[in-house]
C-alpha cells in the first residue's frame, strides 16, 4: 500500500516512524505545515515531523531522502493535483494542522484516516488531551477514524484506551498516547487492506455523545479562584506546558506579582469555606494554602514572573506572602 503521511506535531512521530519501517507498505512522501519565519529563527526543532524525516531518510540502507512537501494550503487545487500524481492508496492524518476537504482525501483509493487522541466522540477539536485532564476524566486513549469531510465525526475503525494518573499532566500524557496510538493505525489499515470499498467500515459514532476540544487560548492560563480545588488543581495540569496556570499577587507598592503555577494538590475539595476564594488561609515554612469555590488549593511549585521554577518553600522564603492576603 501506497501511504502519504500528513503530520506535523510531536504526536505523529511514533506513528510516522513505524510507518517508516514497515515491509508491507511504503511511505511515499510526507506532507507537513510549512516552517514561518519565527519558527527559523527559533533554537529548538519547530517541526518534530520534517526532523523525524530527515533522521529517517539519513538512516535508510538506500540513504535515499523521503519527498517533504509542505504546502500552505493542503486543500488548494495545485497542491491536490501534486497528491493525487504520487497515486497513493491511503493517507494517514496525526497532529496536523489541517482539516482535508472531500476532495483532497479522494486522490488516495482508501481515502484517509486520522489518528486522534481521545475515545472519540468525546474531545473532537484541536486540543483533546489538554481539556480531558482539564474536565477531571480518568481515562482517556486514541481513536482511529475513517476521515470524512466533517471534524473527526467519521467512523471509528479502532481505538486504546488508557488511564490517566493522577498527577498526570499534559506534557506526560501526550507522549505516552502518541505511542499508544501506533498499534491501532496498523489495525486500522489493514482492516482498509481488506476492506471492498463500498460495505459499511467501523463504528458509526453518536452525535448526541460528541464533546468539543476547541484550541487552546492565551486567556485560559488564568487561574478562577472560585471554581473548586479540584478544578483548579486540574487546569493547572492540562495546561502545562502552554499556556499554563498563573495568579496574581497583589503588593502594597508597584503592580501586582504574576506567579505561574506549576503543580498544586486540591485539599478538602469538597468542603465549603467561608474564606473569599483567592484568599491565603494557611501558611507555614513548606505550605501555602489557597480558598477556592469549594475547598483548599496547597501550591507546590511555583515560578514568579522573570524567574526559574521554585518549590513553595524556597518561594516563601524569598516572597512575603500575609494570612488573609487575596490572590486575583
Amino acid at each position: 500500500m501506497r501511504i502519504v503521511m500528513f503530520g506535523t506535531g510531536p504526536f505523529a512521530v511514533p506513528t510516522f516512524t513505524r510507518l517508516m519501517r514497515a515491509t508491507a507498505d511504503q511511505v511515499v512522501a510526507l506532507v507537513t505545515r510549512p516552517i514561518d519565519d519565527a519558527g527559523q529563527r527559533r533554537k529548538s526543532a519547530a517541526n518534530p515531523m520534517r526532523d523525524a524525516a530527515q533522521a529517517l531518510s539519513a538512516a535508510s540502507p538506500a540513504g535515499s531522502a523521503l519527498p517533504v512537501l509542505a504546502p500552505a494550503d493542503a486543500n488548494a487545487s495545485e497542491f491536490v493535483s501534486e497528491l493525487r500524481a504520487l497515486q497513493p492508496d491511503l493517507l494517514v492524518v496525526c497532529d496536523f494542522g489541517q482539516i482535508l476537504s472531500a476532495e483532497c482525501l479522494a486522490t488516495a483509493r482508501w481515502g484517509g484516516i486520522n489518528l486522534h487522541g481521545s475515545l472519540l466522540p468525546k474531545y473532537r477539536g484541536a486540543a483533546p488531551i489538554h481539556w480531558a485532564i482539564y474536565k477531571g476524566e480518568t481515562t482517556t486513549g486514541v481513536s482511529v477514524i475513517h476521515m470524512t469531510g466533517k471534524l473527526d465525526g467519521g467512523p471509528v475503525l479502532t481505538s486504546a484506551s488508557t488511564p490517566i494518573d493522577a498527577e498526570e499532566t499534559t506534557e506526560t500524557l501526550e507522549p505516552r498516547l502518541a505511542k499508544l496510538g501506533v498499534v491501532p493505525v496498523l489495525v486500522a489499515i489493514e482492516l482498509l487492506r481488506h476492506w471492498d470499498g463500498r460495505s459499511p467500515i467501523g463504528r458509526t459514532q453518536d452525535p448526541s455523545a460528541a464533546t468539543h476540544a476547541r484550541r487552546l487560548r492565551k486567556d485560559d492560563a488564568v487561574l478562577k479562584w472560585k471554581r473548586t480545588a479540584r478544578q483548579l488543581a486540574n487546569q493547572i495540569r492540562a495546561f502545562q506546558p502552554w499556556p499554563g496556570t498563573y495568579t496574581l499577587i497583589p503588593r502594597d507598592k508597584g503592580e501586582p506579582q504574576r506567579l505561574i503555577v506549576l503543580r498544586a494538590m486540591a485539599v478538602d475539595s469538597e468542603s465549603p469555606t467561608t474564606a473569599t476564594p483567592g484568599e491565603v488561609v494557611h501558611i507555614a515554612p513548606n505550605a501555602l494554602h489557597i480558598a477556592t469555590g469549594s475547598g483548599l488549593l496547597a501550591l507546590e511549585q511555583v515560578q514568579p514572573a522573570g524567574k526559574k521554577p521554585m518549590p513553595i518553600d524556597a518561594f516563601l522564603r524569598g516572597n512575603p506572602v500575609k494570612l488573609g492576603e487575596r490572590f486575583v
